[in-house]
This record gives structure tokens, C-alpha cells and sequence, in this order.
């Protein structure tokens, strides 16, 4: 029994000597008092002391003079900031106003150009249209007026007067025909009907008095002739007043 006891102390005693080892090694590190300090608290208790120590003190003349002007130089600052500003805005301002014109302007103008070629073409299109009727016209007016001018009677015979007549006759009335299918395509034509009749119509009207050539007993009993009904109304009325008094 005696020789188990001293085994164990022996193995007791190894396992405890590495605890004491790592203990005595701790315990041998240098000492760092900056581990023990803090520095918040330090650095309260010094402002505290100082504060304490120097009571506020109110501000001099000099330190509220030189804050006024201080003051006073920042306004003027922001003042010339400010009117840049609204100079800057100004210019904005209008800057935008001139491109709403340019833009407003540049449709307005776009669309009426392009409307008014869109008309003037069609204007044009009609015009030429136009014009070739108008041609068509004039030679068809310069063809009947040849027909009609190369009428010649003296050169007419005895064997073929009846023919040419009727050749004749047939030229004038197709040329009628040209002339009043003009006047309804160009109502300017009807200026020469006019013209026509202007000049038949023109000889001189005499206006004659309507009783000039009369005497003066003609004249007596014509007024005597259309006043009798009046006087003879008038003498019955003068009577019936004279008995009803």
C-alpha cells in the first residue's frame, strides 16, 4: 500500500509543476500602468479644474466690433452672391424665352410654308390646267374665225352657190357654237356681248315734253278735265254743311 501512495504523489506532483511554470512566467512580465488609466476620465477632470479655475469673461467692444464687421462683410458677400444670382437667373430666364420663341416661331413659320406651297402648287396645277383650256380655246375661236373669213360670195358660181351657201351657213353656226361654249368657260368674253350691245343701243334719246306742244285753252280744259271730280265732291260736301246748320 505504502508504494502505490508514493506513486500517485509523484504523478500529482508532475502534472502541477507546468501550472506553476506558466504562473511564475505571468507573474515575471514587465508592469503596464497605462492598463490601470483612463484617459476619458482624466481628461473631464482636467476641463473641469480648468473651467473652475477661469470663469467666462463677457465679450470686449473690440471682439463685438470686429464681429459686427465680420458680420457686416458676409452680408455684403451674400448680397453680391445674391444679385449674381438673380443676374444669373435673369439671364436664364430669358435665354429660355428666346428658345420658346425660336421653337413656337420655327413651327409656326414651318407650317404655314409647307400649307402655303401645299395651295400654291394647287394654285399652279389649276393655273396650268387653266391656261391649257384657254389655249384649246383660242385655237378652236382662231379656227372658226378662219372658216368664217374665208367665206367668200363673189367667188360663189351659179353652179355651186347652194352648196357654198350651205357651207357657209353650217361655218357660222359651228362658230356660234365655239363662241357661246367660250363665253360659259370665260365669263370675261361676255364683256365683248356687252360692248355689242352698248354700241347698238347707243344713238341718242330726245326727251319731248309731255305737254310742250299744247296751248293754253288745251291746257284749261285738260285740268278742267281732271279736276271735276274733286270740285264737284267739294261743292257737295259746302252744300250738305249748308243745310245741317
Amino acid at each position: 500500500m505504502l508504494p502505490e501512495a508514493g506513486e500517485r504523489e509523484t504523478q500529482t506532483a508532475a502534472a502541477l509543476q507546468p501550472a506553476a511554470g506558466c504562473y511564475s512566467a505571468a507573474m515575471s512580465s514587465p508592469f503596464d500602468e497605462s492598463e490601470f488609466v483612463d484617459r476619458e476620465y482624466q481628461a473631464a477632470q482636467t476641463t473641469g479644474y480648468a473651467s473652475s479655475a477661469a470663469p467666462a469673461r463677457p465679450p470686449t467692444p473690440e471682439e463685438i466690433n470686429a464681429k459686427v464687421s465680420v458680420a457686416q462683410q458676409k452680408l455684403v458677400e451674400l448680397k453680391a452672391a445674391q444679385e449674381s444670382l438673380e443676374r444669373e437667373k435673369s439671364a436664364l430666364e430669358e435665354a429660355r424665352r428666346r428658345q420658346m420663341e425660336l421653337r413656337q416661331g420655327r413651327e409656326e413659320m414651318m407650317r404655314h410654308l409647307t400649307r402655303g406651297v401645299g395651295l400654291l402648287e394647287e394654285a399652279e396645277l389649276a393655273a396650268r390646267h387653266e391656261l391649257e383650256q384657254m389655249g384649246k380655246t383660242i385655237a378652236a375661236l382662231r379656227e372658226a374665225a378662219q372658216k368664217v373669213q374665208s367665206v367668200n360670195e363673189d367667188a360663189w358660181t351659179a353652179e355651186n352657190w347652194n352648196v357654198e351657201l350651205t357651207r357657209a351657213l353650217t361655218a357660222i353656226e359651228n362658230a356660234r357654237m365655239e363662241w357661246n361654249s367660250a363665253r360659259l368657260k370665260w365669263p370675261v368674253l361676255n364683256q365683248v356681248v356687252k360692248e355689242a350691245e352698248d354700241n347698238s343701243s347707243g344713238a341718242p334719246v330726245v326727251n319731248t315734253p309731255l305737254f310742250g306742244a299744247q296751248s293754253f285753252g288745251q291746257l284749261c280744259r285738260i285740268g278742267f278735265a281732271l279736276n271735276w271730280p274733286s270740285a264737284v265732291l267739294a261743292l257737295i260736301i259746302l252744300l250738305w254743311l249748308f243745310l245741317n246748320r
